[in-house]
């Protein structure tokens, strides 16, 4: 169990994203939405080192999701 989880996995998420650069930033391509299973087609950041950020709607992959931002012109990524 783990004592304190926020703690925990800022940590883990800091270990892999601290530092990173965005190289590609694109809407997931149709073929991959639907091996997924998903409706809503999300961004998907690439990174430097291979890794990808992709949104979803929730902790199980259950579809697509958005990015809110605090971009004033931006505001939430949208799914498609």
């Amino acid at each position: 169990m783990i004592k304190d989880p926020r703690k925990y996995w800022t940590k883990e998420i800091a270990k892999r994203l601290e530092g990173r650069t965005i190289v590609k930033i694109e809407y997931m391509p149709e073929e991959e939405v639907k091996k997924w299973m998903w409706y809503k087609t999300p961004v998907v950041i690439h990174l430097d080192d291979g890794g990808m950020l992709i949104p979803s709607m929730d902790d199980e992959g259950n579809d697509g999701g958005a990015i809110i931002t605090n971009y004033e012109k931006l505001g939430t990524i949208p799914v498609i």
